[in-house]
């Protein structure tokens, strides 16, 4: 069923610095969008995880009358096992560097679950202006059988050029991935760490129900989801991330990730808990230092500061199960409504999904971190 957004629905006031939600486009994405990212000419991608075989493209270009159109080309998006290193399985995101090109980040899945194909999770970096694949970088050598690869950050600076992954993993047991992007080499880190292994028995509610994996005949399971969003500190120093099933908010040494030299017991040493934040999705840090949150269970989005103080920013009926943020140079933070929690693996084998999915942004008092 299609149904279109009620324009009776308000963003309620923010109660800092910032503006009020604000409904940019309604894209008519074929499947749940989790991924957003603009490009400085204000490009906007969406990335469509392929859950299932109703997933007819991953990632795709949005168009301001909600059209999205497969990205690079529809032929790209067509997974091929022979040609793993050079067609698109499933990406949960997508994300622009400081030179303006595109990196995808795949998971190399062909569903929900299962063991990634061969060769298939890589970074594929892309120049928008001619459209064509610049790099393809493997992450064969640092994914398990069970894992599901899902946010991805990348830094370039004087000295170091990286990018950082989290893996949710399918039972739990993520882990953080760092890649040295000048060699292509990629370390699995923190594996099974409490950091970023979800918390069992925890209780999320969204849209007024307890969201569990639900089946036809009506058994439930617990929702299992370890390392997921991520977001990096200013000056590159801090990764900052969190399990989709957790609370609580962490902090990693970049420079102890990328070191081949120490092993994780001294990566686990730098690893900070930064307290309580909600229960949120994706994560994305500003020119100050403070980390925005998709906070799921509330349809909105909050801020931590760097004193470790959390507010709601604002809440819209409309933002359902918030997701991915990006924030432009401009001061827009903008995110995506992925509604996540009415796919079928959720509410019985019924799609309660109703597109067009909301892509919204608001306006905030600073940049890009």
């Amino acid at each position: 069923m299609h149904a279109t957004l009620p324009s009776s629905a308000r963003a309620q006031p923010a109660t800092g610095p910032v503006g009020k939600l604000e409904l940019v486009v309604a894209a008519r994405a074929p499947t749940t969008p989790t991924g957003l990212t603009l490009s400085k000419e204000g490009r906007m991608f969406l990335f469509m995880p392929r859950f299932d075989e109703h997933t007819v493209f991953t990632a795709g270009e949005l168009f301001p009358d909600g059209r999205v159109v497969p990205y690079p080309s529809e032929a790209a998006n067509r997974p091929d096992p022979a040609r793993a290193a050079d067609t698109l399985f499933h990406v949960p995101n997508g994300v622009f560097d400081s030179r303006n090109r595109l990196w995808l980040l795949d998971a190399g899945l062909m569903a929900s679950s299962g063991e990634p194909v061969a060769g298939a999770a890589k970074l594929v970096c892309i120049d928008p202006a001619a459209n064509g694949v610049l790099r393809t970088i493997s992450l064969q050598a640092v994914v398990t059988p069970t894992s599901s690869l899902n946010d991805l950050r990348v830094d370039l600076r004087p000295g170091r050029e990286a990018a950082y992954i989290t893996d949710q993993g399918q039972t739990g047991e993520g882990a953080l991935i760092a890649v040295d992007l000048a060699s292509g080499r990629a370390l699995r880190r923190l594996g099974g760490h409490d950091s970023t292994r979800s918390v069992p028995g925890l209780l999320k509610i969204v849209e007024g129900r307890t969201l569990l994996k639900r089946k036809a005949d009506g058994s439930t399971s617990p929702i299992q989801g370890g390392a997921n969003g991520i977001a990096l500190s200013p000056d590159g120093t801090r990764l900052y991330y969190s399990p989709l099933m957790s609370r609580q908010l962490y902090a990693v040494d970049t420079a102890a990730l990328l070191d081949e030299s120490r092993d994780d017991g001294a990566v686990a040493a730098t690893v900070q808990d930064l307290g309580e934040k909600g229960l949120t999705g994706g994560l994305a840090a500003d020119s100050r230092d403070r980390i925005y949150l998709s906070l799921q269970e509330f349809n909105g989005v909050g801020r931590r500061d760097p004193d470790g103080q959390v507010e709601v920013l604002a809440t819209d009926p409309r933002l359902i199960w918030p997701d991915t943020f990006w924030i432009t140079d401009e001061g827009w933070l903008y995110l995506s409504s992925a509604q996540a929690n009415r796919r079928p693996e959720h509410n019985g084998g019924t799609d309660r999904q109703e597109p067009p999915y909301a892509i919204f942004r608001m306006r905030i008092d600073a940049g890009p971190a």
